[in-house]
């Protein structure tokens, strides 16, 4: 018998997520000859995630795979040492770890270089899920970067499958990047079909308008609520013109935390993600009033926000107390 089988316990995990786990090479100065000096970041969307959830006080527990290399190595230690559960972290013993080159722009905007055909995070199967794990979580969390390739897509779709029919609710994030995808048919197909799957969608405007051809988001929210009518909750991240969310007959708006000091952009999107499904954990999905998601994304673009003063972003979410100073 299952955990969740029994109707006494309660699962053991509040957010599993599922995705890429890789290194994230960010610009780190120049070397006295003048050359780019590149740091080598933890990261990955769905890991970083959970970094932020666990500084919250969530139990998570992480899907994915990595290389038989001395990057896999850091990751493992690195996601280990957040406290996140790493039983179904999967090393692969000939295909390395995936790499991400990050150029950051002047405003803090990045520009993504992959070293992915192949890379260990699409090699993740259908044999590396661990049923009970998915059947034991409260939320599903996952990304359109394990849809772009097999086996990793049909592994995504599998553990889709069990999280749902177990009654967890399932977050997504598109989390778009054109040059990992064959074409933009292919990744608005992935992403529609990720798009059906979701009771908490997490965008960013550049993916609103890529889905709807809107560049208005109040009309390009309300359509996809139209095309996909099983998302109860739907925010939209605008980078420093602040983040919006849609709920029920609510639609509200709440401006950035703008206090500068910003570095870089990474990790900012997983950090707002993830103190949303915190917020959802602790208050619930249904029934929300304007009140209450005006708090939830005031709390959601400060703790981003810290996130962009510094680099990188599994080593850097902040601890609740700081969230609550900038608050």
């Amino acid at each position: 018998m299952t955990i969740r089988e029994s109707s006494s316990a309660a699962p053991a995990f509040d957010v599993v997520a599922l995705g890429e786990l890789l290194i994230d090479f960010t610009q780190n100065g120049k070397s006295g000859q003048g050359n780019l000096l590149f740091e080598a970041n933890p990261g990955g969307a769905p890991a970083n995630v959970l970094a932020m959830l666990r500084k919250l006080g969530k139990r998570c527990s992480f899907i994915g795979k990595v290389g038989r290399d001395s990057f896999g190595d850091l990751l493992a230690g690195t996601v280990e040492e957040a406290g996140i559960d790493i039983r179904c972290l999967s090393r692969d013993e000939d295909i390395p770890t995936t790499l991400a080159v990050v150029h950051t722009q002047p405003n803090g905007d990045r520009d993504f270089s992959f070293y992915r055909k192949p890379g260990a995070d699409i090699r993740l199967s259908a044999d590396d899920l661990d049923r009970d794990l998915l059947q034991n979580c409260r939320i599903f969390h996952f990304g359109s970067l394990s849809l772009t390739d097999e086996p990793c897509r049909s592994a995504t779709r599998e553990a889709v499958r069990i999280a749902k029919e177990a009654g967890a609710l399932l977050s997504f994030d598109p989390n778009l990047r054109p040059p990992l995808w064959q074409d933009d048919e292919a990744a608005r197909r992935e992403i529609s079909w990720g798009l059906k799957q979701c009771d908490i969608l997490k965008i960013a405007d550049n993916e609103l308008e890529f889905m709807t051809g809107e560049v208005d988001f109040h009309r390009g929210a309300e359509l996809l609520k139209t095309r996909y009518p099983n998302i109860r909750l739907l925010n939209v991240t605008a980078g420093s013109d602040g983040s919006y969310s849609l709920s029920g007959s609510h639609w509200v708006y709440e401006p950035a935390c703008k206090r500068g000091g910003v570095i870089e952009t990474t990790g900012a999107g997983d950090t707002f993600c993830a103190c949303v499904l915190n917020y959802v954990l602790e208050h619930g999905v249904e029934g929300l009033s304007e009140s209450s998601l005006h708090s939830m994304l005031h709390y959601a673009n400060t703790a981003a926000w810290i996130v962009t003063t510094r680099k990188g972003a599994i080593r850097s979410m902040p601890e609740p107390e700081e969230v609550e100073r900038a608050l």
